[in-house]
């Protein structure tokens, strides 16, 4: 973040200092965490689901913070730096807005129903061959991390990379104003929201205000091999170039191939003809047309084309997407467990199938939240991916989650297959079809909380420690 005294920054938010001669106090980073807070840090006392940040103000100045964004009205401690606004989110809000203008980046922002933190990582790693590029880890990408995101800028920062997601229509329109894209990428339009959107179209008409954000001069970069992103170019004034495998794309993938470890190598071919050899270091076939977005952004911003690809061969993803944790006789544990929908969890049992390992292979699965009425269909097709697939085993994980138990066996599975009422339930199925030889995926919703199984199953096998604690940053939307 660009350092800033607190009056500075109450003048910002349009907020008072309530220890004037805090004033000259420099914040250098924003926290929301009192756990996180040192000196320098910048605390934003946010009321949250479980607990309100307000509680915590005392502990964030305990532990060094240079001040704290706290709602006018309520109890101040007696601790040095507290600013005092209307809402703090709306203050939060209009700090990142402000850095963001200051520093005056190239903006790429990035959403999407599956694929855009992965998408965002690629990019930023594309970017960064010539850039000097700021993005958040994880899933900064809602109300709360868009600003985060915009305050992790420094006076230096050259490209800002953005993840946005929507809890209904409307949601991206109200964010955009924040980061003022550049280069708007959607990277799918599926069943992840339809809980809360109802439809296909609804979910493709929310995702589409990010391309209507842009202005003339603008760019998006759209997943072309679905029809609903690429209908998406009628939405926005700026151009557009499309990105995946057909023969009409723009930016197109050509001889795909996967290695041992279900990692794509393939000929990325540019709509000038241009082409550039690019290996992938993160597992999928699905992640190929991720990186042709990251590429055809990074081409875009003047980043030399073939640097841009050589940086994509060490990009890593953010946490428990498809993490790898590989096990000492030639197995791995796949952990994906930070979502799931229909489409991610197809993609990422093809990953699982195309892991070369000389042991089993084993899928154990959760619930797919916010699916609405499609909610028994899609589980149930899970399901019979898994029959079609040959998989050795299966673990269900939760009742909710029980129609892929009821698809498999009506697709004819022929493999292990067990139900059970938990994570450490599963832990211990998984032991007898299991062993350092096996490939293991992991994958659920977010709220079923199956990261910490796949981590406990890495060291069950005799994987190198896996860390199953809280994803850093604010938690994001679909």
């Amino acid at each position: 973040m660009i350092s800033l005294r607190l009056d500075q920054i109450a003048e910002i938010v349009g907020g008072d200092l309530a220890g004037p001669a805090d004033g000259d106090r420099v914040a250098d980073r924003v926290v929301i965490d009192s756990r996180e807070a040192g000196p320098g840090a910048l605390f934003v006392a946010l009321p949250g689901e479980h607990a309100d940040g307000h509680d915590f103000v005392a502990d964030a100045a305990a532990r060094g913070a240079t001040g704290a964004l706290v709602a006018a009205g309520r109890p101040v401690p007696d601790a040095p730096g507290p600013i005092l606004v209307d809402d703090p989110l709306d203050a939060l809000q209009g700090l990142g807005s402000w850095i963001r203008d200051t520093v005056d980046p190239l903006v790429v922002a990035i959403t999407g129903s599956q694929g855009k933190t992965t998408t965002k990582d690629l990019t930023r790693a594309a970017l960064g061959a010539g850039l000097e590029t700021v993005a958040a880890p994880g899933s900064y990408n809602n109300d709360l991390g868009v600003p985060l995101t915009c305050a992790r800028l420094e006076r230096t920062s050259q490209a800002l990379v953005a993840e946005v997601g929507t809890r209904g229509i409307g949601h991206i329109a109200r964010l955009a104003p924040l980061l003022r894209p550049d280069i708007a990428v959607v990277t799918a339009v599926g069943a992840s929201h339809l809980e809360l959107l109802g439809s296909l179209d609804a979910v493709a008409q929310a995702k589409g205000e990010l391309v209507e954000a842009l202005a003339p001069e603008g760019l998006a970069v759209l997943a072309g091999d679905d029809p609903r992103v690429a209908g998406l170019a009628e939405r926005t004034v700026a151009a557009s170039v499309t990105v995946g495998h057909d023969a009409a794309r723009d930016w197109r993938a050509r001889e795909v191939t996967l290695d041992r470890r279900a990692r794509a190598s393939f000929e990325a071919l540019a709509p000038d003809g241009r082409r550039v050899p690019v290996r992938l270091a993160l597992p999928g076939a699905h992640n190929v047309v991720n990186a042709l977005c990251a590429l055809a952004v990074a081409d875009a911003a003047g980043v030399d084309l073939e640097a841009a690809a050589a940086a994509l061969a060490t990009a890593r993803g953010s946490r428990w997407r498809l993490e790898a944790h590989d096990l000492p006789e030639g197995g791995v544990v796949l952990n994906d467990a930070y979502n799931a929908n229909p489409a991610s969890t197809a993609a990422a049992l093809d990953a699982l199938a195309a892991v070369g390992v000389p042991g089993t292979r084993v899928a154990i699965l959760g619930e797919m939240a916010e699916l609405g009425a499609t909610t028994e269909e899609a589980h149930r097709e899970v399901g019979a991916r898994v029959a079609a697939l040959g998989l050795d085993a299966l673990i269900v994980v939760g009742a909710a989650a029980e129609p892929i138990a009821t698809g498999a066996r009506a697709a004819g599975f022929g493999g292990a297959l067990a139900q059970v009422a938990d994570g450490d339930a599963a832990r211990a199925v998984a032991r007898d079809h299991v062993d350092a030889r096996s490939a293991v995926l992991v994958k659920a919703s977010r709220a079923v909380g199956l990261e910490s199984l796949a981590a406990g199953l890495a060291r069950d096998l005799g994987g190198a420690d896996a860390a199953a604690g809280d994803e850093p940053g604010a938690e994001g939307s679909p």
